[in-house]
């Protein structure tokens, strides 16, 4: 069968269409479209109980959907089981076998289907050295660290060369250093197999990092479908814009006094420059939009500093500076200033005026 193409004529890895899933009277899921390429690394991101979750396990066939379709390759498998469908999952616990080897344990599924001795183990020998694993499939899973064993569990994916592998929160288990640089490892992998890899996460950065494109979740439904560059700087709703980064917004009176424009605009704090109002009283140079207000608060971050700026005009910003010539002290002795924020107008990005949603919250700026 022919498979599935983009509007751009890509083919399709995974297609789905108006996917619905109701547990009893709540609506986890309602009414999604996403399509994602083949090859790709796409991320669903969203909150707790935004349906991203729901949505791949409808993937995988570990939930079958209320309404909708799932199709893989141009084939509808919306009602099939796990096993019949073209894809393995990987998830957070890793679930290993801790009285088999790396190598018996990467090996399981090949088994499973009857595979020969002599392939199942070449097989599992190659899936070790694409994660960097080579030299270790006689060891336990008890003998690996919390890294290597997450490799393993992604060999052990890989080892049945699935069409799409699907990852639910694989890297939620690591700490912080060693989670980032399994980003950056799992990207390169990733692109090293050219496996379609649909991957859930509520991490941010996690998804800014690793993702070709990324679909927002929020109340069960896809707020926006993009390139990290695009959902982060061109953000649809106020919910992506507060979401993904910091939300400033700005609305009613103070945009009109600030952008000279009515709707809701944004600007990211990484963008807008912080002044004592007695370092330069004047008016904002004219390649520049400017306002007044009160520090409320100071972050000190190390490399950066946010401070948190009620404004004259109504409203809150969050403005992150660089300290690149400042200590801590010196930072904190803005709180309570008075200050002037600037920004150039091409970094303010016009969003949706409502949530697409009134029930999905609007993330607040936080310090």
């Amino acid at each position: 069968m022919v498979g599935a193409h983009d509007q751009d004529g890509g083919t399709l890895a995974v297609r789905v269409r108006g996917l619905r899933k109701e547990f009893g009277d709540v609506v986890a899921v309602d009414g999604v479209d996403l399509d994602v390429r083949d090859g790709e690394f796409l991320t669903l991101l969203g909150p707790s109980g935004s349906g991203k979750t729901t949505v791949l396990r409808m993937i995988a066939g570990f939930e079958l959907p209320t309404a909708g379709t799932v199709e893989l390759g141009g084939v509808d498998v919306t009602r099939r089981a796990p096993f019949e469908r073209d894809v393995n999952t990987v998830f957070q616990d890793y679930a290993l076998f801790p009285h088999m080897s790396v190598l018996d344990n990467v090996a399981y599924g090949l088994r499973v289907r009857r595979v020969g001795r002599r392939e199942r183990t070449q097989r599992a020998l190659e899936a070790l050295g694409s994660v960097q694993l080579g030299g270790f499939g006689a060891r336990r899973p008890s003998q690996l660290s919390g890294g290597q064993r997450q490799r393993v569990a992604l060999a052990r994916a890989l080892v049945n060369r699935p069409r799409v592998l699907l990852l639910d929160e694989p890297l939620g288990a690591l700490d912080l250093k060693l989670r980032e640089q399994m980003q950056v490892e799992l990207k390169a992998i990733q692109r090293q197999v050219g496996i379609t890899f649909v991957f859930v996460t509520h991490d941010q950065e996690e998804a800014l990092t690793m993702s070709d494109r990324i679909a927002v979740f929020a109340g069960g439904r896809i707020e926006q479908v993009g390139t990290p560059a695009d959902v982060y700087e061109r953000p649809a709703t106020p919910f992506v814009a507060g979401f993904v980064g910091t939300s400033n917004l700005l609305a009613g009176e103070a945009a009109r006094q600030v952008v000279g424009r009515d709707g809701t605009w944004s600007v990211r704090p990484e963008k807008i420059r912080v002044e004592r109002e007695d370092d330069g009283t004047g008016a904002a140079p004219d390649d520049r939009h400017g306002t007044r207000g009160t520090v409320r608060e100071v972050v000190y971050v190390g490399s950066a500093t946010r401070f948190v700026v009620d404004l004259d005009v109504g409203g809150t910003l969050v403005a992150l500076q660089q300290n690149l010539q400042t200590s801590s002290m010196d930072v904190q002795g803005l709180r309570g200033a008075r200050v002037r924020l600037t920004w150039r107008p091409e970094h303010e990005f016009r969003v949706a005026d409502e949530a697409s949603d009134p029930a999905v919250p609007v993330p607040d700026p936080v310090p």
